[in-house]
This record gives structure tokens, C-alpha cells and sequence, in this order.
């Protein structure tokens, strides 16, 4: 899932269990390019690093990754930007179908996915 700083949904992708984060990444950034053009920067944590990922990622939309890394493990700290993406995923969490996956088809998740979303707009208060 791509989302932007409020960490609402600007892509959303549904893979297999046995698509690599990264590679799913791709994806959609494939999938989503001409929305995502006028993004400059993609936020990744750890397991995006690397040249190729990079390279990929400018190749499709013309953006700079930045990976965020923890500093130690297993201590808990807030690390600015990365928790925009984790509370979005918290968010999905609050929706009982969507805790676990119990979907036969992809596209159906992907469907309570933006259901949900659609949910959390419609409860916010701005």
C-alpha cells in the first residue's frame, strides 16, 4: 500500500503470499504510475533498501527512495515518517474482515480494503 502523509491510501495492492514485499511493490508502482507521477520521494523501511529497488522505483515514476531504518532492535521507538504507514495498517486492523485474511479471491480483498478507507474518510472529522 502507497499512502500519502495522512496516511491515506494512494495505491493499493493485493499479492499472493509468495510475491516479495518489494516486488509487489513494484506492482504497483507499475500498476498506479500515471497517478503517482508527481510524487518525488518514496518512504520505504529497511527491507527496500538497495540500488535496484531504487533504480526500479526511478525508472517507473521518477522518485527517490529513502529508507528509514531503526536505530537498535528490539527497543520500541517512534522513527519520524515511518509510523504514517504502521497507523494506517492499524486503521485496516479496527475492521473485523480484515484482521486476518480469510479471502479466497485477491481482488476481494482489495476491495474490503478500499471499503474500509472509504470508512475511516467518512468517519473523519475535519
Amino acid at each position: 500500500m502507497g499512502t500519502d502523509i495522512l496516511g491515506l491510501p494512494n495505491a493499493i495492492k493485493v499479492t499472493t503470499a509468495d510475491v516479495t514485499d518489494r516486488d509487489g511493490a513494484l506492482r504497483m508502482l507499475k500498476e498506479y504510475a500515471p497517478k503517482l507521477a508527481s510524487i518525488l520521494k518514496v518512504l520505504c523501511d529497511g527491507g527496500y533498501t538497495g540500488e535496484n529497488f531504487a533504480n526500479a522505483v526511478m525508472a517507473i515514476i521518477g522518485a527517490e527512495v529513502e529508507v528509514v531504518k531503526r536505530n537498535e532492535l528490539h527497543k520500541f521507538a517512534v522513527i519520524p515518517k515511518r509510523w504514517i504507514v504502521e497507523r494506517s495498517f492499524g486503521w485496516l486492523d479496527n475492521f473485523r474482515r480484515l484482521w486476518k485474511n480469510c479471502e479466497r479471491q485477491i481482488h476481494t480483498t482489495h476491495q474490503m480494503v478500499t471499503l474500509a478507507f472509504i470508512s475511516v474518510l467518512l468517519k473523519r472529522r475535519y
